[in-house]
């Protein structure tokens, strides 16, 4: 039997200019899943105020991280788009190795938004020959607004097929010791190199709050990862921090807030600070600009001395090594 394994990430603008910002932003935010506000008025507000100007705007931060990695490594374009290739192709060599029974498995990536899209990928291979498909979004904690919108589009290509593909989706898998055990040595190497500082942030994506009242687990999830992180580092609870960071609109989001947490430490003495994003699976603008740019200035400026960012684990060893647990745990044993 052939199967195939597809890794999700969110995906990024194809280029880092005006039009093609502008291009992934309005497939990105027409997603009812991103954006619950009803469609008639968001389509109002998203193309009469948003893709005129954003796109100006945040054009010249997505030019400042292309080509560029954090963790010693060159990268060759979109951050995110270079690591989820990276992780698909390690991937694939972990798990080739070992199908059993003369089946073969192939690994390739996908993108919520923009290229390669998941419906085209899995018709490429129907076309080679392969019977069944498993979905790897690349989000540890679940949310409707990321691993959602992905089965939604798994759900459009079952109801499009008379002969219905044999797929299923990873849920989350934030509990997953080896993830776990990724972030924690992510973070033992940094202070290895750079010292423990003060404080320990993690920050995630935050969501609008009124997402949790209707049932979305993200937070709760969020919050079960911090204090796993936490204690497989044995940290006290006066060392870290939760927070959420990249809130849009005018809505209250998942608090406290990364900005104004930052602000408070600085403004209060806490002399320094390590960042870790731990809902990140790659870099990209929200960790390299976001979180290692702009809330750096937010800290120092308002009193704080050292603040380092602790890059996502991208294609880390110990990353592939959990990815690789998360899908034999999932995949039938008769492919190992």
């Amino acid at each position: 039997m052939k199967h195939a394994v597809i890794v999700m990430n969110l995906g990024t603008p194809a280029a880092p200019t005006p039009d093609g910002v502008r291009q992934f932003l309005k497939e990105f935010l027409s997603d009812p899943r991103v954006v619950e506000i009803p469609r008639p008025l968001w389509q109002v507000i998203l193309n009469l105020f948003i893709l005129p100007r954003r796109p100006q705007a945040i054009a010249p931060a997505y030019e400042e991280i292309w080509d560029c990695g954090l963790d010693g490594e060159p990268v060759t374009g979109s951050p995110i788009d270079y690591y989820t290739r990276r992780q698909a192709a390690l991937l694939q060599e972990r798990l080739q190795k070992s199908v059993a029974g003369g089946g073969s498995m192939v690994v390739t990536h996908a993108m919520t938004y923009g290229k390669p899209n998941l419906a085209e990928t899995v018709a490429e291979l129907r076309e080679q020959g392969v019977e069944s498909f498993t979905v790897l979004p690349l989000y540890p904690q679940y949310s409707a607004t990321t691993t959602g919108a992905i089965y939604d589009q798994v759900a459009k290509i079952i109801r499009g097929q008379r002969n219905i593909p044999d797929i299923s989706v990873v849920h989350e898998y934030w509990r997953n010791p080896a993830y776990i055990e990724a972030l924690a040595n992510s973070v033992r190497e940094h202070w290895e190199q750079h010292g423990a500082a003060e404080k320990l942030l993690m920050s995630f994506h935050g969501i609008p709050k009124a997402n949790t009242r209707k049932g979305d687990p993200y937070y709760h999830q969020c919050c079960g990862t911090a204090e796993l992180l936490a204690e497989a580092l044995s940290l006290p609870r006066e060392r870290w921090e939760i927070c959420f960071q990249s809130r849009f609109g005018k809505a209250e989001w998942l608090q406290p807030y990364t900005d104004k947490t930052l602000i408070a430490w600085g403004e209060s003495g806490v002399s320094s600070v390590d960042v870790i994003c731990p809902a990140f699976s790659s870099d990209c603008l929200e960790t390299l600009e976001e979180i290692a740019v702009e809330n750096r200035a937010n800290f120092i400026d308002a009193g704080g001395r050292e603040y380092r960012y602790i890059p996502a684990l991208n294609a880390r060893a110990d990353h592939i090594d959990a990815l690789e647990s998360v899908l034999r745990q999932r995949l039938a044993a008769d492919l190992f």
